[in-house]
C-alpha cells in the first residue's frame, strides 16, 4: 500500500543579534498539512520527540512515509530503537546527498520566506516569530496551496 510522504526538516528564525529559534517541520504531501514543532537544538533527541508527535498523528492502520535529508540527527542511534519498533508502520526514507530541491519542506521554508520575512525588519526575536507562526497556523488545517506545492511531477 503506498501512503503519501511527509518531508521533514528544521526551519531557522534569527534575528540579528544572534538569538535565534529552531522549527522542525513536516508537510503531508497528500493534503498539505503542516506540522511544526519548536526546537532549542537540532539533535537526536529534539528530532525523536518531533518524530513521536507525527506518528501520533499517522491514520490508524496506515504505514506513514518519512523523506528525509541526511542531517546527522535522522541517522542518530538513539532513535533507530523506537523507528525500529513501529518498522511496520513507519519507514524513514533519506534522499540522495545535494538534492535538497527534492525535499518538499524546502519549498515550504522558502514560500515562508517570501511571504512573511523578505524585505522585512523585525527589531525583536518575538515579532519575527509570531509573523511566521502566524503563516505556519494557516497551514495547519489541509490546504491546496502546500498540496499543490508539494506535488511531485
Amino acid at each position: 500500500m503506498w501512503v503519501p510522504p511527509e518531508d521533514t526538516d528544521p526551519f531557522v528564525l534569527q534575528e540579528p543579534t544572534r538569538k535565534g529559534l529552531g522549527v522542525f517541520g513536516a508537510v503531508c504531501a497528500a493534503d498539505g498539512r503542516l506540522s511544526i514543532a519548536q526546537a532549542d537544538s537540532f539533535c537526536a533527541e529534539t528530532f525523536l520527540d518531533f518524530l513521536k508527535q507525527l506518528f501520533r498523528r499517522r491514520r490508524k492502520g496506515h504505514k506513514m512515509v518519512i523523506i528525509l535529508d541526511n542531517a546527522r540527527w535522522h541517522h542518530a542511534k538513539a532513535i533507530e530503537p523506537w523507528v525500529k519498533e513501529r518498522r511496520k508502520y513507519l519507514l524513514l526514507d533519506f534522499l540522495p546527498p545535494y538534492s535538497p530541491e527534492l525535499n518538499c519542506i524546502e519549498r515550504v521554508w522558502k514560500l515562508t520566506r517570501r511571504l512573511r520575512t523578505h524585505n522585512q525588519y523585525f527589531s525583536r526575536l518575538e515579532d519575527l516569530v509570531e509573523t511566521v507562526f502566524d503563516q505556519f497556523r494557516c497551514w495547519q488545517k489541509p490546504n491546496h496551496q502546500l498540496q499543490r506545492l508539494c506535488a511531485i511531477i
